[in-house]
């Protein structure tokens, strides 16, 4: 039998259907826009290698990247990641890049350097360029704000982190691939195949030509995940040197592995949808061979 509706109740559906349908909307906005760019993830990893001197066995890296820093993503926020972080007692800290969304029209320059200060790590904190980092004429403004954050800003150069016993590893950053002068061969060309390398670059798309150097571990950041996904799909767009490799561990080649961070703050528009912010932690294990 054929069901028949009154025009009244076929209005009320239809109604009700628009009805439905602006919530999801609406719902979906607020939570793209107010909810999930306030989310923090922690992802632990553990990273396993023969080349680990037995000193650096259970030594913590902690990752942060792409605050972007502007109306959208406050100094109170980025107090509140400093403060995650110390909880987590990291060895090392590392920030990837992308500090400020605008830096020559950032009017808060002057507040940051004593936030990121308090950052606690005994065997260092490092960073590299962004390419927000370098826009906007930011180049000397980043570079000021991490030196006086306590950071060592890599710019194609590699650095020993060394312990008491004076067994090391290495720590190399690259310039930014799309606005600084990067140069893998001056950063990456000469350490032996017996030393453990860390490498630091914004862009993860970086690993292809890092693949031909001795490089065990890859932390990037850059593509905030696509910062706005499709369930079933993925990241809608990615930018630039973002398109290979786009959130989370990637296995590159035999005894190199990269991981993208999907960073903590917004750009271009200040939405997150699928694409948390977070931080990431590295357990360093030392494996036989």
């Amino acid at each position: 039998m054929t069901k028949t509706y009154s025009r009244r109740t076929f209005l009320k559906k239809i109604l009700s259907t628009a009805a439905a349908g602006l919530a999801v909307v609406f719902g979906g906005y607020g939570y793209s826009r107010y909810l999930e760019p306030r989310m923090m993830e922690k992802n632990e990893l553990t990273i396993l290698s023969p080349k680990l001197p037995p000193g650096f066995d259970g030594i913590k890296i902690v990752q942060f990247s792409d605050t972007h820093l502007s109306p959208f993503y406050t100094i109170e926020q980025l107090e509140k990641v400093v403060d995650e972080v110390n909880l987590l007692s990291p060895d090392i800290i590392v920030f990837t890049g992308d500090l400020m969304d605008e830096p020559n029209s950032y009017n808060e320059t002057n507040l940051i350097s004593p936030v990121l200060s308090k950052l606690n790590a005994p065997l260092g904190k490092f960073a590299i360029y962004g390419n927000h980092d370098h826009g906007g004429y930011g180049t000397d403004i980043y570079s000021n704000v991490m030196d006086l954050s306590g950071f060592t800003l890599l710019r194609n150069e590699a650095l020993p982190i060394k312990l008491l016993d004076q067994t090391s590893i290495i720590i190399a950053g690259i310039d930014d691939l799309m606005l600084g002068q990067p140069d893998y061969e001056g950063t990456l060309a000469g350490f032996s195949e017996e030393q453990f390398v860390v490498f630091l670059a914004h862009e993860p798309d970086a690993a292809e030509q890092a693949a031909g150097y001795s490089v065990n571990l890859q932390l990037s950041g850059h593509s905030h995940g696509g910062q706005v996904q499709v369930p079933f799909y993925g990241a809608l767009v990615t930018p630039p040197f973002a398109d290979i490799y786009v959130e989370g561990l990637y296995q590159v080649r035999e005894n190199f592995q990269l991981y993208v961070n999907r960073g903590l703050g917004t750009t271009r528009i200040p939405f997150r949808f699928l694409s948390v912010p977070e931080i990431s932690i590295f357990t360093l294990k030392r494996t036989k061979n």
